[in-house]
């Protein structure tokens, strides 16, 4: 182990004085490429990070104290008891508890989250991944299965199933404050420019304004104002990450430290809520801040959730960067653009990297860290120092935000 610099050790000291309770750090990962991956399975989507995940950490299967799983599925795998999957990686793992974990969208999440919490309770090394296979699903059950993390009595008939859900939002948003098809045109076009330099991104294609904001043949309208380049991309993929407490952390080859880690759960029903509010997100964001004793302004980036665009939009908004009905003009203005004072998805987002449901969680979580370790390649944003993560599952019904910073 070398010797900590100063700030390194500084950095570290606050962590571990500031909140004992919160002593997991990620230590190692492994994120596969999203997109429709031929010759793939659940299973080998779920054993081939995990694998990689173990050796960029640098520990073996033996060493492994607890494994989570994320994985949604709601009908996209006929395989519906999946936590022993992971132990396919090696026969080292026979034996290990695995416990999978479902949250909606934001179930990767909610699996880091429960493997915290295995830190905290004294596991050394936790596993954790997260997967999804939904590209061999027929069209029509993709958006029967996802309308699943709706609340059916009200919203079980909504045409285009989940999209219609986000179009209704979209179409509420405009009555409110005006239409807003330039705003949502741009975070569109910001996210694609953003995933070109992303390897493990579905589309990596820069799709420009003009397309993003015209409708056409091959860029209809899909649902209410919402067009193709507004929603998220069905995928394949898979994420895993390890974790341990810090002090361990401290002696390994990288070591990335919650700083925050919060979940915050809504109603279901949209009927119960304002939903052009996300104050579950907003909930979420004001709780991490404060954890971390840091403000907006401290972050050098951040990965959100825009399964939509509308749904950036909001967030803007929700996370306080602007007020409300205003989030348009960060995006329009390059606020947060890969180079302007606060880059929002610098890998894409899920806008262009995809969206494995189960997944989606575990790679922003990967992705930030790899942000801060100075190990993002093409989408790194310069000197990253604190990273925060957003991800939502359903409509702003599971929100979970994490503030995560190098201490190593």
């Amino acid at each position: 182990m070398s010797i900590l610099g100063k700030e390194e050790a500084r950095r570290a000291g606050w962590f571990i004085w500031k909140d004992s309770s919160m002593t997991a750090c990620i230590v190692g990962w492994a994120h596969s490429r999203f997109g429709k991956l031929e010759g793939e399975t659940l299973e080998s989507l779920i054993t081939k990070v995990a694998a990689e995940a173990m050796e960029h950490a640098g520990i073996g299967p033996e060493d492994v104290g607890e494994i989570v799983l994320g994985h949604f599925n709601a009908g996209f795998s006929a395989q519906d008891f999946t936590a022993s999957l992971v132990l396919q990686t090696d026969d080292r793992l026979r034996f290990k508890p695995a416990t999978r974990v479902e949250n909606a969208c934001a179930t990767g999440s909610a699996a880091v989250r429960q493997g915290i919490r295995a830190v905290d309770s004294g596991a050394r090394f936790v596993l954790v991944v997260g997967a999804e296979q939904m590209t061999t699903t027929p069209g029509p059950e993709i958006g029967a299965n996802l309308l699943k993390a709706s609340y059916l009595p009200e919203d079980g008939d909504t045409p285009a199933g989940f999209a219609g859900v986000f179009g209704k939002i979209a179409h509420a948003y405009f009555q409110r404050y005006g239409d807003q098809s330039d705003a949502l045109a741009a975070i569109a076009a910001k996210n694609h420019k953003n995933g070109v330099d992303n390897p493990y991104a579905q589309m990596r294609k820069d799709l420009g304004y003009d397309f993003c904001r015209q409708e056409s043949e091959k860029n209809p309208f899909v649902a209410g104002p919402l067009k193709r380049t507004d929603c998220s991309l069905v995928s394949d993929g898979a994420a895993a990450l390890v974790l341990t407490d810090a002090t361990t952390a401290l002696s390994m080859r990288r070591a990335i430290a919650f700083r925050a880690n919060e979940h915050v759960q809504d109603f279901l029903p949209m009927s119960k809520r304002d939903i052009l509010l996300f104050e579950g997100c907003e909930q979420a964001w004001a709780q991490a801040l404060k954890t971390a004793g840091v403000t907006l302004d401290d972050l050098s980036f951040v990965e959100t959730h825009d399964c939509f665009t509308i749904a950036e939009l909001i967030e803007y908004e929700a996370m306080g960067l602007a007020k409300r009905g205003e989030g348009a003009k960060l995006v329009l203005e390059g606020y947060t653009a890969k180079d302007g004072k606060l880059p929002v998805n610098p890998s894409g987002g899920l806008k262009a990297k995809g969206h494995p449901i189960g997944a989606t969680g575990v790679s922003m979580h990967v992705l930030t860290s790899m942000q801060l370790a100075g190990e993002a390649g093409g989408i790194q944003v310069p000197n990253a120092r604190l990273g925060g993560i957003f991800n939502m599952g359903g409509a702003a019904v599971a929100n979970y935000v994490s503030i995560l910073d190098r201490i190593r």
